[in-house]
């Protein structure tokens, strides 16, 4: 296999009820060991304060100053600065009996104070807990009394959210501290409840720049960081300060090798939440390398003028971030006339064919870069020399595109909070990665199980099948939920729930998602999510969940139908009454039943994967019932509980009427 991977374990049969598992993979820059942590580094806090001995002046923490409603350029503060708020700020969490172990709730939009919470926090060992609402309504009051989070700090326009839920955390939450100020009308609710807020500046007041530090361990738990479970409540995924310096250091290691490693000279910019880890990674590697980091507006409206005034040599985005400025671009040379657009096409294909033919993208086409392609660069503020994508994967045709257009080097990773953030990433420079996510970064090693269910065979000349990893930077386990660690974690491997294939350069490419499968009474399997695919292209429909119980040996399922769909319909029929009422009709729900299998005849589903009653629901899947991910993703456990009377009476109906 290719020249960016060499094999370390050889592949295993089926056997005891396990499947099939391929060879174990390592990239090519840790062929004879994983990354190691120098041994005097034991924490975070070291990238940090290292950096302010090194940097003390350089600009590290900026935001754009507004006045008058107007946003003007950046104001900075130095890493000595930030230093010594950070260190302040640490001693008043000590001052409030905030200990070593104890944890600390961060939540708000990315901005200087976050990272100076969080930097606190590691200065002290105190374990930090980003809260975001993203995860549905109670996912804030549930993490704050999951994790039993004993203090926040919260930004100002979080606060209402804070107090609406407060009155059900207080066995735990005792302090909260706004990123800016408070009125006294909050303090005044919340000391209602036992809870003492502070404006920023009040809270710096009670801390001081003397005291010693507490000693850490690479073993310390450095964050619980909660992410959308489609099953049940958020899961608490625990990251140990060595799993997360791996991380970092790999990133640097790889960055070294093969292109250039972060410097003071770097500017990146924040944009992409905190609350995730891709961003806490890329503003942690920022910190290491004594680079700046500017913070956005917080106003999707105005990301493109901060990133203009900015000016940044760093930038991470995800698919629909890039999507959107793709289609600006194109909008822009589509309205240039057809002489503006044909002279691009030809500038484009002829870059593009030197980059497939393997010349660095400096080196393919330098005088374009200069005269068509410098106009694309400038959107990025025109100093941009390293582009990151994760996330999601990235459409081949807007990932070619950057890589001709942007002028730097882009590359796309893979990776899961479980993993500490990127466990894949392509490598700079190497063209034919387009499409995939790279290779092992050096922290990890990879393989694939088989899926038979799936028809995926890890073992076959084209090896396919869920993609595992063991190695530095896993995840120690879900907080408070052995039970979930051990169905991810077996014998050593993480099972991601993600279908890979191996390329012949050593390269993964994504190809599937290990399916929530379940299988009919007749022994059936079903993969509900690609026939969910299947059935939404009928346009009469918005969304479907499909459900197959064990004991039955057919299908049914719950529609949102497309309302004017239902409505012209009605007309045709003669049918009465609102869209709720004609949900109930029983022709309205044979007339989408009708449709829904001749799409499935179209697409040659087999017999059982056929619908055999559907009701429909006026009402979209939303994130306030709880029946879906703040990412549109179906939660099957609640959408079950929620039409259990409903998917009861298809069943019943369906064999009444057996066809």
């Amino acid at each position: 296999m290719g020249d960016y991977v060499v094999k370390v374990e050889e592949g295993r049969p089926a056997a005891d009820g396990k499947p099939a598992a391929g060879p174990a993979y390592r990239c090519i820059y840790a062929k004879d060991g994983l990354m190691e942590i120098p041994p005097a580094i034991n924490s975070p806090w070291d990238f940090f304060s290292e950096s302010v001995k090194k940097f003390p002046k350089n600009q590290m923490l900026g935001r754009r100053q507004v006045k008058d409603g107007k946003a003007g350029g950046y104001s900075w503060l130095t890493y000595q600065q930030v230093y010594d708020t950070t260190i302040t700020i640490g001693s008043a969490m000590r001052r409030r009996g905030i200990n070593p172990g104890d944890k600390c709730g961060i939540y708000g939009v990315n901005c200087p104070e976050w990272i100076m919470a969080m930097e606190a926090c590691n200065s002290q060992a105190i374990t930090y807990v980003p809260l975001y609402d993203s995860l549905g309504a109670n996912a804030v009051e549930f993490i704050i009394n999951h994790a039993q989070v004993s203090i926040a700090f919260v930004h100002e326009s979080k606060f209402p959210a804070v107090l609406t839920c407060l009155s059900k955390c207080v066995s735990n939450l005792k302090t909260i501290v706004s990123f800016g100020n408070v009125s006294d009308k909050q303090k005044e609710a919340a000391e209602d409840l036992g809870v003492t807020c502070f404006s920023w500046e009040e809270f710096a007041l009670l801390g001081n720049s003397d005291g010693d530090l507490p000693p850490k361990k690479k073993t310390d738990t450095l964050t619980i960081m909660y992410t959308s479970g489609t099953t049940g409540e958020p899961k608490g995924v625990i990251l140990s300060n060595g799993a997360f310096m791996s991380e970092v250091m790999s990133m640097d290691q790889l960055l070294r090798e093969t292109d250039k490693a972060g410097t003071e000279e770097d500017v990146y910019f924040s944009f992409l939440p905190l609350a995730h880890i891709f961003d806490q990674i890329i503003e942690t590697y920022c910190i290491y390398s004594g680079s700046s980091i500017g913070f956005w507006q917080g106003d999707i409206r105005f990301l493109i003028e901060d990133l203009v005034v900015l000016k940044p040599t760093m930038f991470c985005g995800v698919p629909r971030v890039f999507d959107r400025i793709y289609t600006g671009i194109m909008d822009k040379i589509s309205a240039g006339g057809s002489l503006k657009k044909s002279l691009f096409q030809i500038a484009y294909n002829y870059k593009l064919r030197n980059l497939e033919k393997g010349l660095k993208q400096e080196e393919a086409s330098p005088l374009l870069d200069k005269l068509v392609f410098d106009k694309i660069r400038q959107g990025f503020g025109g100093r941009v020399r390293l582009i990151l994508s994760g996330a999601a994967p990235l459409p081949k045709h807007i990932e070619e595109f950057l890589r001709v257009t942007c002028c730097c080097v882009l590359s796309q990773g893979y990776g899961l909070t479980e993993s500490c953030g990127g466990c894949f990433t392509s490598i700079a420079n190497v063209f034919p990665m387009i499409g995939t996510v790279g290779v092992p970064m050096t922290t990890i090693e990879a393989r694939l199980e088989s899926v038979p269910e799936m028809g995926y065979d890890a073992l076959s000349a084209v090896p396919r099948g869920e993609i595992c990893l063991r190695g530095n930077t896993l995840f120690s386990g879900y907080h408070k939920r052995q039970d979930l660690t051990n169905e991810v974690l077996v014998d050593g491997w993480f099972h991601t729930g993600d279908v890979g294939e191996w390329q012949p350069n050593g390269a993964m490419k994504i190809i599937d998602r290990k399916k929530n499968i379940f299988k009919l009474s007749q022994g059936e399997y079903v993969a509900v999510e690609s026939l969910e695919s299947t059935y939404s292209q009928c346009s009469l429909i918005t969304s479907i969940w499909v459900y197959g119980n064990s004991f039955e040996s057919f299908l049914v399922a719950v529609v949102v139908p497309e309302r004017k769909a239902i409505e012209d319909w009605a007309v045709n029929s003669e049918e009465k009454g609102d869209f709720t009422l004609l949900c109930n009709s029983p022709k309205a729900r044979k007339y989408i039943l009708d449709e829904l299998n001749k799409t499935a005849k179209q697409h040659n589903l087999r017999g059982f994967e056929m619908l055999k009653a559907v009701s429909l629901e006026p009402i979209p899947f939303d994130i306030d019932r709880d029946l879906i991910t703040p990412t549109f993703k179906l939660k099957r456990p609640q959408l079950l509980k929620h039409y259990k009377n409903c998917i009861d009476q298809l069943y019943i109906e369906a064999k009444g009427t057996k066809t």
